[in-house]
């Protein structure tokens, strides 16, 4: 059930120079469900030039703590703002939104994620592991840099990493990895249109079902704007409220 609410911020991590990790919390009650792969619509106070709200995946769900976990790329005056945000501010949030990734029992899963993508595998994956299912985690990015929050990875479960200038893990593109040749019930995946594209031909030729996170532009995350439309096998569907998960064998890539 979507909330429109003032959620406090506990904390801002830097986690790099142009990554902050927003942690949110609801003071007045419980967070409610959110599944992983939903994510948030978020009101930037402070950025004169930003009228509209910005999507953010859901980076992990603390429930012992009641908090909401944002992890934010600041490539812009609106999430710079959010990354500039103190302790005991509030964020105005539009959430949970959007239909997030199955949850499957006792199965074998390979979460494949790149950059920013990560975040939402985080969550994914522990949400995996109290279903029964087990995961492996297949992170890329251009640096060694770009792979964030490989302690909490690891915690859940194996981690595998890809670099393009092999500064750390496997050099070259995650579909490189050996680990996409290996046994898997499904596969699924989140980051660069073209890594998931190429993530859902393996997936394929091995006959493995495969779910994508898209992240087309999202101006209002209720499906009024119609900005995030794609094209799929049953037509043109809005990421923002038939996603931004879907299987891949029902997008028209």
């Amino acid at each position: 059930m979507k909330q429109l609410k003032n959620l406090k911020v506990v904390a801002v991590e830097r986690l790099r120079a142009d990554y902050g990790l927003v942690r949110l919390t609801d003071p007045d009650a419980p967070l409610p469900p959110i599944a992983p792969g939903q994510f948030v619509e978020v009101r930037v106070a402070g950025a004169p030039h930003v009228f509209l709200r910005r999507p953010i995946s859901v980076n992990f769900v603390e429930r012992d703590r009641n908090e909401l976990w944002l992890l934010v790329h600041a490539v812009g005056e609106g999430t710079r703002a959010l990354c500039e945000l103190s302790a005991g501010a509030t964020l105005d949030c539009l959430f949970p939104l959007g239909r997030g990734f199955s949850l499957p029992e006792s199965k074998r899963v390979l979460l494949v994620g790149g950059g920013v993508g990560c975040a939402p595998l985080l969550y994914l994956g522990s949400e995996l592991r109290r279903a029964g299912s087990e995961s492996t985690f297949l992170l890329g990015g251009r640096t060694g840099e770009d792979l964030l929050q490989l302690d909490l990875f690891e915690k859940i479960g194996r981690v595998c990493l890809t670099t393009e200038d092999g500064s750390r893990g496997t050099q070259g593109f995650v579909t490189n990895h050996a680990a996409m040749q290996e046994p898997f019930d499904l596969i699924q995946t989140c980051g660069p249109k073209p890594m998931m594209m190429a993530v859902a031909r393996v997936a394929k030729e091995r006959g493995i079902p495969c779910e994508a996170s898209l992240e087309n532009l999202m101006a209002c995350g209720v499906g009024a704007c119609l900005c995030c439309v794609e094209k799929t096998t049953e037509g043109h569907r809005c990421v923002c409220t038939d996603g931004p998960v879907f299987r891949t064998e029902d997008l028209l890539w």
